[in-house]
């Protein structure tokens, strides 16, 4: 019991707060209040509240930026001033240079006259 803490849960009266108490004051009727320790579940749920929210609200925001740049797009197509067309790469195989060939392009099937 050396804490303060510790002797104010046993009941002993710690030495300086002994001497504050006013002469002829029976200590046995004596309350000490302690101020409660510190919490903090409030800043922890306030900052995940915060992060949560900042998450949503950018999402929000890119959500709308979509929306507003395809209706832009279906706008300016309908009108004729632009057209925007989505090219998924193909799985096409593309030969290298060396092995082009050059020259005329000969066709399989002859054709009769």
């Amino acid at each position: 019991m050396q804490l303060p803490d510790e002797q104010l849960r046993a009941g002993h009266i710690p030495a300086d707060l002994y001497r504050q108490i006013p002469p002829g004051t029976d200590v046995r009727k004596v309350v000490i209040v302690q101020e409660a320790p510190r919490s903090y579940k409030g800043p922890i749920v306030l900052t995940l509240v915060i992060a949560s929210a900042s998450v949503v609200v950018l999402l929000v925001i890119a959500f709308v930026a979509q929306v507003v740049a395809a209706s832009a797009v279906a706008v300016l197509s309908a009108t004729g001033g632009l057209s925007y067309t989505i090219n998924r790469a193909s799985k096409k195989r593309e030969l290298p240079r060396s092995r082009v060939r050059s020259g005329p392009v000969r066709s399989k099937h002859r054709r009769f006259k």
